[in-house]
């Protein structure tokens, strides 16, 4: 049985917390163990931390990846997904209904600039919502992405917001479709100060594409990279006990896809792992994580990491405790020991 709970709609949270007069670290913070769920505000994330614990952080910065375009002379727009290694993209047309589903390879939109975009064939024989794509822009598109395009946001968001509120302190290297939000609460204060208490950090990479919760659809391949040093690290913070939380379900994923033995590794690529029941977490002791739609299959990975009925028990925290959803909402701290 998947997790089960009703999101009223007023719980998912419209705009940046700083809009609301909070700082970035004053978001909720619902920390859950198989011995208690507790309630408090994120920048005493410490307390519920030891020292010689081992947070992982994915370095990946977001791309202002929606473009409006023009198909057949009506407006579309264009979530930009995912780069692939021979120079395309993995792109989703968009309606103000939701996904376009009636795209045709062959098809050409134009873009901004006198830019254009041509579909070649569905990302997945599957299903219609992706699709790779060929961009003809001057430069590269990331640049053009830059220069041209907005951060992907969704109905629950209902006005526009810069590109800074979609970064986190960790970010360096531009490539995600959506922002890596578990991350978005930490402040360089609240870092240094973890640091002073003995926790530790380490760097990985990778770069999300779009959410994916249309009919369920599993997690799409994701571009990942995790260093030497960083597979070091968590390798020797277990062996002397303390535990390894991932900073988000894209940390988790690329922390899992570079095990091997039993043991994390240097590897990049890509990764077509999906963790869940069936696949739970080797390494991954806990997670800094959003709070995810009912549908989400992100829900599947912190089973993974933390357990069933423990997920079960947090999100019907949160749903009684009015938490707030999404990018721009509250966090949670899932830990199975």
């Amino acid at each position: 049985m998947n997790i089960r709970f009703d999101l009223p709609e007023e719980l998912s949270a419209s705009a940046p917390p700083e809009a609301r007069g909070l700082a970035r670290d004053e978001v909720r913070l619902l920390v859950a163990s198989p011995s208690a769920v507790h309630h408090t505000v994120f920048s005493s994330l410490g307390d519920h931390l030891h020292p010689g614990d081992l947070l992982v952080v994915n370095t990946s910065g977001t791309l202002p990846a929606a473009v409006e375009a023009q198909r057949a002379g009506r407006p579309v727009l264009v979530h930009f997904a995912t780069e692939l290694d021979d120079g395309s993209w993995i792109v989703e047309l968009r309606a103000p209904g939701g996904p376009v589903l009636d795209g045709r390879a062959g098809e050409r939109l134009e873009l901004p600039g006198g830019a254009s975009l041509t579909l070649l064939a569905p990302a997945d024989p599957g299903a219609a919502r992706l699709w790779r794509a060929e961009v003809a822009v001057e430069g590269s598109v990331t640049g053009y992405l830059t220069a041209t395009g907005r951060p992907i946001r969704y109905g629950y968001v209902p006005r526009a917001w810069p590109i800074s509120d979609y970064q986190t302190v960790f970010a360096r290297e531009p490539g995600s479709a959506e922002m890596p939000s578990a991350a978005r609460p930490f402040t360089a204060e609240l870092v240094t100060r973890l640091v002073s208490e003995g926790v530790l950090f380490a760097p990985l990479l990778l770069h999300t594409g779009v959410s994916s919760p249309e009919a369920g659809e599993p997690p799409q391949a994701e571009r990942f990279r995790v260093p030497p040093t960083t597979a070091a690290l968590v390798s020797w913070v277990r062996d002397r006990g303390g535990r390894v939380i991932a900073v988000g379900t894209t940390a988790a994923r690329a922390l899992e896809s570079s095990v091997s033995d039993g043991v994390v590794r240097a590897a990049e690529g890509w990764t077509n792992l999906v963790l869940g029941p069936e696949r739970p977490a080797s390494v991954v002791d806990g997670i800094v994580t959003g709070l995810h739609a009912p549908e989400a299959s992100h829900l599947l990975l912190l089973e993974a990491v933390a357990g069933r009925s423990l997920v079960q028990a947090a999100y019907d925290a949160a749903v009684e405790r009015r938490y707030l959803w999404h990018e721009f909402g509250d966090v949670s701290l899932l830990l199975r020991r």
